[in-house]
């Protein structure tokens, strides 16, 4: 491992240093936290007043903040911070890698039938069943399970504890007790997929359950059975997809977000904390409510007359007592 200075950075990542590019960056940090071998990085203008006191080494920051950031020290200024951090995290770690190299761990077991690519990584504890695939420069970090013919990308990142591949839930009724349903299809994931802790993607009844390139996943998300999700796609953590829903391109599902079976959502739609999907959404932009759900703003006007229910509830009630009295003084 080589040392790392901001001219390293700039070399690799661009943006324009203001600073003695020799300096040496031992670690990232956030912007409160870090030291004077750190580099950090400030993207919301909210935190502004922490540039000042930050005791980074150097902070990256946007043409807006610049002179601020001169005046207390070295920074790399580019249009947008936030991203530049995060090709720095990627660079970091491949000049400091943690995550297993390519090979297959001991205690992995992979069927003979399985295909994985010899640049894959196939961390402790894994299970790979038969007639799976694993596309190049994969990695399985630990515990992770890929059931019968599913197949994973290329550049994908699975976290521990995630099952891919399980039966679906499917069953049909007879006199009062349950009868399965085979689940026949498999799983199908794009290249440059990341899939959290804990997370189940189950596989298809008939079609296969998809991902498509680019889709992150956070930890403790369930994915039903021929579920279709479109390429970019992002979902929080504790969300939940019914069976045989398909979910547009460049979406995004915040925490706790719900949707239900056999519903179709186009690109661009973007989903609240904790809404509930239960009828198809034909118009990208955002939603927003327990239930019913409706477009953000609308949501926003109601919840805002929501708040005054007990105000107007008081006002009606005077207006009720004032009409009275006016009309019992009619002759």
């Amino acid at each position: 491992m080589s040392t790392t200075t901001l001219a390293d950075i700039v070399a690799a990542l661009g943006g324009d240093l203001h600073g003695d590019g020799t300096a040496i960056i031992g670690h990232l940090a956030a912007l409160e936290d870090a030291d004077p071998t750190a580099i950090a990085f400030l993207s919301n203008p909210r935190y502004t007043s922490q540039l000042a006191q930050s005791q980074a080494g150097c902070v990256i920051v946007a043409p807006a903040v610049e002179a601020a950031a001169r005046e207390r020290g070295a920074c790399i200024v580019t249009p947008n911070p936030y991203l530049y951090f995060a090709r720095l995290t990627q660079w970091w770690r491949q000049r400091h890698p943690v995550r297993g190299t390519p090979g297959i761990h001991p205690s992995a077991v992979v069927d003979a039938t399985a295909q994985v690519h010899p640049t894959a990584s196939i961390g402790p504890l894994c299970v790979v069943e038969a007639g799976a695939r694993i596309g190049a420069d994969t990695v399985l970090t630990s515990r992770i399970t890929i059931g019968y013919g599913c197949t994973v990308g290329e550049r994908c990142i699975i976290h521990p504890g995630a099952v891919i591949g399980a039966d679906g839930f499917g069953f049909a009724q007879e006199q009062g007790k349950w009868v399965k349903i085979e689940q026949l299809g498999n799983v199908r994931i794009g290249n440059d997929v990341e899939i959290g802790a804990n997370t189940c993607i189950d596989r298809g009844a008939l079609n296969d359950t998809v991902l498509e390139d680019g889709v992150k996943l956070d930890n403790l998300i369930q994915i039903a059975h021929n579920v279709q999700v479109g390429a970019h796609t992002a979902m929080a953590a504790f969300v939940g997809v019914s069976g045989s829903s398909t979910i547009g391109a460049h979406c995004t599902l915040a925490g706790g977000a719900g949707v239900s079976g056999h519903l179709n959502i186009v690109d661009g739609v973007h989903v609240s904390a904790h809404t509930v999907i239960s009828r198809s959404v034909t118009k990208k932009g955002q939603y927003t409510g327990l239930y019913p759900f409706e477009e953000h703003r609308e949501w926003e006007r109601n919840a805002a007359s929501l708040r005054q229910l007990n105000t107007l509830r008081t006002r009606i009630k005077t207006l009720e007592k004032e009409l009275a009295a006016l009309s019992s003084q009619l002759p």
